[in-house]
């Protein structure tokens, strides 16, 4: 079977944990930030993780199971 290529999307938005989980940033953050209040932009600017649900087919985008 030849390797799968890795999608070049979902490489630039996703990064893998030394625990295995999956790392992402958050959505809403990136304009129309005047109506948008100071604490609700401060915490989309942490990272948080892939849901489990959605775990097997970014990995699969991400070419590694």
């Amino acid at each position: 079977m030849p390797k799968l290529k890795t999608k070049s999307g979902a490489k630039k938005r996703f990064a893998l944990t030394g625990t295995g989980k999956i790392k992402r940033k958050n959505a809403f953050k990136s304009h129309i930030l005047t109506k948008k209040e100071t604490t609700q932009k401060r915490n989309l600017t942490q990272t948080s993780y892939v849901a489990k649900a959605d775990e097997k087919g970014v990995l699969r985008q991400l070419a590694i199971r």
